[in-house]
């Protein structure tokens, strides 16, 4: 196995050694390419300027409102349906290689679609309140006050809860609040609509229909099936699953143990020219930490593969794919498949010890140039000039990190404020 020698004995550039970073691009580009403007953001400000600019018309009645509210709610619904996030994906990876890199560049910021949830959440939520204090003063009925202060109140629990602060410190519980609170909300949507509806066509009943629709159809594709998992270490468990399905490289299937409480999503890495799949699975919580000690003999899967991030590895001619510990997952599908010419830099703790030789040696049969960091032996090393180092040296077009949180907006805004192209996870759900 390829692996970096301590930094003070080895001039090898694969590993950083001697190589410069470019210098940072202009502030305005930097200031672009700051966490807080990404393009998740840029597409919540947008979803939230057009409602302020159908505002802008004058100030509209309460039918009016009700449908701007229940508009923006099935923006945010249906972007978040598994088979319209893959039409998403499909659509921005049809560009060739041949289009400039500026336009493919940004066709990649694909996964950033989730601030369109958040644009369509918020606005939809204060198209609502404003509905809501019309009705009260215009003199609504008993049961529609009832119905729309028990939906106001629901609506923002919802959002309070879905803020960063709360849901990376509980994210079980946001997710608990996000799944039961929404469906109680959709209920209380139809109620509000029923009771206001003149008649059978109201539009707005076909709104709570499609989105009653996308939110049911993962759940009408719920299956429990047989899983065989493997325990290279106490740390990793394989999960193998072979129940007459074989997802696409790069999708990801959600498992449960117990599926109206907790759902947890993994690369799914199917090995070519045989059926089934792999789940790559390392202890980060008590669930994993539970699959691993106790492994089951079945799981639930809702059915739906859905894309990921590295999925737009096709809008580029070559990429650089960053891994770190068990981000080799997400990234094991796609160096298999070698649909475009990769390079792996991955830095681990004892990866033969950890993730098994079996694993290890499939990863260099298809690596053989691969740049492994022992952590266990080397320490931690720079990734982004690691991740640099292995750009220039391959001539890539971009870089794909999977990784931490920290580390991964470290090397992807590292290298990007560098006029890099780079792309990772943002966590946004």
């Amino acid at each position: 196995m390829r692996q970096a020698l301590p930094r003070e004995a080895t001039a090898d550039a694969r590993f950083g050694d001697g190589v410069e970073l470019p210098p940072l691009a202009s502030w305005p580009r930097r200031v672009l390419k700051h966490p807080r403007l990404m393009h998740y953001h840029r597409l919540a400000a947008c979803v939230i300027a057009a409602n302020l600019g159908f505002f802008a018309g004058g100030p509209p009645g309460e039918r009016t409102l009700g449908y701007a509210a229940l508009t923006n709610l099935a923006l945010a619904v249906v972007v978040r349906q598994q088979y319209v996030v893959n039409l998403f994906f499909r659509l921005a990876t049809a560009a060739p290689v041949t289009w400039p890199l500026k336009v493919r560049w940004t066709l990649g910021k694909v996964y950033h679609f989730g601030g369109l949830h958040v644009g369509g959440a918020l606005a939809g939520t204060l198209w609502f309140l404003a509905l809501t204090a019309a009705l009260t003063t215009g003199g609504g009925s008993a049961g529609v006050l009832v119905v729309s202060y028990a939906l106001i109140a629901l609506l923002v629990f919802i959002v309070a809860t879905a803020l960063p602060p709360f849901r990376s410190r509980f994210h079980d519980r946001f997710e608990k609040i996000h799944r039961f609170g929404g469906w109680g909300a959709l209920l209380l949507f139809w109620a509000h609509t029923l009771l206001l509806a003149p008649g059978p066509g109201e539009p707005g009943i076909w709104i709570l229909a499609l989105v009653t629709f996308s939110v049911a159809l993962p759940w009408m594709r719920l299956r429990k099936v047989d899983v065989r998992v493997e325990r290279p270490s106490s740390h990793v468990a394989l999960a193998r699953f072979d129940h007459g399905v074989t997802p696409f490289a790069g999708s990801s299937t959600t498992i449960s143990r117990s599926p109206l409480t907790e759902w947890h999503s993994f690369a799914n890495v199917p090995t070519p020219g045989r059926p089934g799949f792999r789940l790559t699975i390392s202890r980060a919580g008590d669930w994993t930490g539970s699959f691993i000690d106790d492994a089951p003999s079945r799981v639930w899967v809702k059915g739906i593969t859905t894309a990921g991030v590295a999925n737009i590895e096709t809008l580029f001619s070559k990429v650089i794919y960053v891994a770190t510990g068990s981000g080799i997952g997400p990234c094991l599908p796609h160096l298999l498949a070698a649909e475009v010419p990769s390079r792996l830099v991955w830095a681990t703790r004892d990866p033969r010890k950890t993730y098994g030789d079996a694993l290890v040696d499939e990863i260099l049969a298809v690596q053989p140039d691969a740049v492994v960091w022992n952590t266990g032996t080397d320490g931690k090393p720079d990734m982004v000039r690691l991740a640099y180092a292995a750009y220039r040296e391959f001539g890539a077009e971009a870089v794909i990190c999977i990784s931490n949180k920290k580390l991964t907006w470290q090397v992807v805004h590292g290298l990007e404020r560098r006029g890099i192209p780079a792309y990772g996870a943002i966590w946004d759900s």
